[in-house]
């Protein structure tokens, strides 16, 4: 889709498309991680959350093998209890397949788990899985569109997430969820 509509209408062709994509994947391959990092305070919350014994997980849209090289390389010696990426045979968000094969895997209902996400797709799975929506802000998308897509609560900054986990007396906030 991104080269699709990267692409002037006269040169939007099967055969362009697949060259570009594939010329694109090659060189994503090889840069993906240049001047990529960790949001500030990202770490350091990953570090509390896993302190406390907070099972967490990870769904993106982006490939599955993709995804758990990310998170290997990006976020090393973080416990996270599953890591899910794009997968056939599963619909990607903001169908709630993945993020209800997550709680099912864990074993947790879906109305146990907080799901935190930066963008209007994250906080519609959210919604649609039955989990409790936290948009962040730090991420690509307004606090606006976060809302309007669903988000009960917009955080600011990493450490707003504890603050959030500290002050809740909701049930889906326990140090076993």
């Amino acid at each position: 889709m991104l080269i699709s509509r990267a692409l002037p209408a006269e040169k939007q062709n099967d055969d362009i498309i697949s060259d570009c994509v594939k010329a694109f994947r090659e060189s994503y391959s090889l840069n993906w991680n240049v001047n990529t990092k960790p949001y500030d305070g990202v770490m350091e919350l990953l570090d509390e959350l896993t302190s406390k014994q907070v099972k967490m997980a990870i769904l993106s849209n982006k490939p599955d093998n993709f995804t758990k090289r990310c998170v290997r390389e990006l976020l090393p010696y973080k416990r996270f209890e599953i890591v899910l990426g794009q997968r056939e045979g599963i619909p990607m968000k903001p169908d709630p397949a993945g993020a209800v094969e997550i709680a099912e895997t864990l074993g947790i209902a879906s109305s146990q788990f907080l799901y935190l996400g930066d963008s209007g797709l994250d906080m519609q799975t959210a919604t649609r899985a039955g989990m409790f929506p936290v948009g962040a802000v730090w991420g690509f998308r307004s606090a606006e569109e976060l809302r309007i897509h669903g988000a009960q609560v917009v955080i600011e900054q990493p450490r707003d997430l504890l603050d959030l986990l500290d002050n809740s007396s909701s049930s889906f906030i326990s140090p076993e969820t």
